[in-house]
């Protein structure tokens, strides 16, 4: 299968640290419904929606090595 090469300019850079922003927030609204939820079939689904946002914040990382852990730390805080 093509692999098609990925953007890694400034501009992608940014437009990724936004999303990987946004993927922050939406675990943190996803554990506070896992908070509200009582269900463990639902506490279950959205324990693995957490774990595949975490895969997306991990691609992003690699796609980006050379982005100091001091950024990827303040973009962790919400």
């Amino acid at each position: 299968m093509d692999e098609k090469e990925e953007d890694k300019s400034e501009e992608s850079l940014q437009k990724h640290l936004v999303f990987y922003k946004k993927l922050n927030k939406t675990i943190s609204d996803i554990q506070n419904e896992i908070q509200e939820s009582t269900q463990s079939k639902i506490i279950n689904h959205l324990n693995d929606r957490i774990d595949a946002i975490k895969l997306d914040q991990s691609r992003i990382r690699k796609l980006f090595p050379d982005v100091d852990d001091k950024t990827w730390m303040s973009l962790d805080k919400i």
